[in-house]
Order: structure tokens, then sequence, then C-alpha cells
């Protein structure tokens, strides 16, 4: 009948939408962010944080995304921001409860990322014992380059970032560094959160960290791989 009709074309409208999804367009409809803190030792350190027995997880929405081009923009209410270079994970295939052995056939990809992160207002959210969403999810706070994929980087596991400001090195570390791997993160992540196409995990930053100014410019890398380049700049 028309009824049924009517949903059957409503139903291969919805599927031709999905199917036309690109995966290396994924901060224009994934729908969350999991980024995983003082996942290397060192940098857990120079922050005055015990090492983790356990991964460390928070969030950041889709609007934090911000593309080269744009500005990384300084909240109104810090004046402390800070960057910190990351590996990130675009999950291609959705599912819950993933277990590590099969953790990388669900990975579509990898980009570069900054957490940019408002450090004297997570310091003032962990002394109270509040979340750091003030210090984390704010707009602009997750730089990405462009979509790397999968087989340009066959061992995420030993890959090296590193992070200039003003063309002074400032973090330079390699991911075998990583206190849990991202099978294990993986893992973890969606016994508690189902994890879905388009989705981008944050592994953490290595040590090196540091505050950022007004018309400083960030440059940051994976070895030969991608490049990408943000100016600082303050919101009007």
């Amino acid at each position: 009948d028309q009824r049924s009709l009517y949903f059957r074309s409503y139903r291969l409208l919805l599927d031709s939408k999905m199917s036309a999804r690109n995966i290396a367009r994924f901060w224009e409809w994934g729908r969350k962010i999991i980024c995983v803190g003082r996942n290397y030792a060192d940098h857990a350190i120079e922050l005055k944080n015990a090492i983790p027995s356990e991964p460390v997880l928070f969030l950041k929405p889709p609007s934090a995304y911000v593309r080269e081009g744009s500005p990384i923009l300084v909240p109104f209410y810090t004046s402390n921001l800070h960057h910190e270079v990351e590996l990130g994970v675009v999950i291609g295939k959705a599912g819950t409860a993933i277990p590590q052995s099969s953790a990388m056939d669900h990975v579509a990809g990898y980009v570069l990322c900054l957490d940019m992160t408002a450090r004297d207002v997570q310091d003032e959210c962990k002394s109270k014992g509040l979340p750091w969403t003030l210090a984390k999810a704010f707009n602009t706070s997750c730089p990405i380059s462009d979509f790397i994929p999968k087989e340009k980087i066959p061992d995420p596991g030993n890959i090296n970032l590193w992070l200039k400001v003003n063309d002074i090195v400032k973090q330079n570390g390699s991911t075998s560094q990583m206190i849990f791997s991202i099978p294990y993160l993986i893992n973890y992540i969606s016994e508690i959160i189902s994890l879905e196409e388009g989705d981008l995990i944050l592994t953490g930053t290595p040590k090196g960290v540091s505050g950022v100014q007004e018309q400083d410019e960030l440059q940051a890398g994976i070895d030969d791989i991608v490049t990408m380049t943000f100016k600082v700049d303050r919101k009007s």
C-alpha cells in the first residue's frame, strides 16, 4: 500500500545518507570525542599527577573540532591555555565490549590532534573535585589534521609526535611511551561507552605541555606523515 511504499522509500533515503558518509570527513558527522588523560607517565609526572592504573576518560563535544585555516580561540575565562599534541584514532566500525584481539578491525584511520586545555581552570576543578568540562570541552579545543588512512600508519604504537610553538620545539615523544595501548583503550572504552562510526579517541599526550598566547603559531606533526599549523586568537 501507499504507506508501506512511503516507509520503504524513507528507509532507502536514510540508508543512502548513511552510505554517503565520508569517514575522511568524520568531524562533520561523528557524534563524540573520547579523550584519555595521563596516558604518558612523563606527562602525568610533569603535572604532579599519579600514574593511573586504569585509563582516565573525559569527553569533548563535536563542536570542539577546528580545522586548519581557522584559529584556536582562547576562552574568556582562562589565562593559561595549554597545548597537548595527541594521536587520534578514528572509529570506522561500531561496537560494544570490543575484544582487544579484534580492536584494530574497528579502526578506520588516524588524525593528528591537539587537546587544548584551560590549565588554570582544570587545576581549580581538580582541587574542588569538579568535572573538567570547562577546561577541555570549549569551542576550538580540538584542532585536527587531515584524516590519515589506516595503511599510512601500520604501527600506531610506535610513531613520533611533535609540536612547536613559534618554531620552538615543546613536545617530542613516541606513542611507544603510552601506558595503555590502542587495542586496550578500544576494549576499555567500548565496555563503558559503545563506539560508533565517526567517533574519535584521543590517546593522550607526551610531556612538554606549556602555555600559549594570542598570535602564537602552533605547528605539529606525526613523523613525516602529516603536519598542521594553527594560530591562537582570543574570542572577541
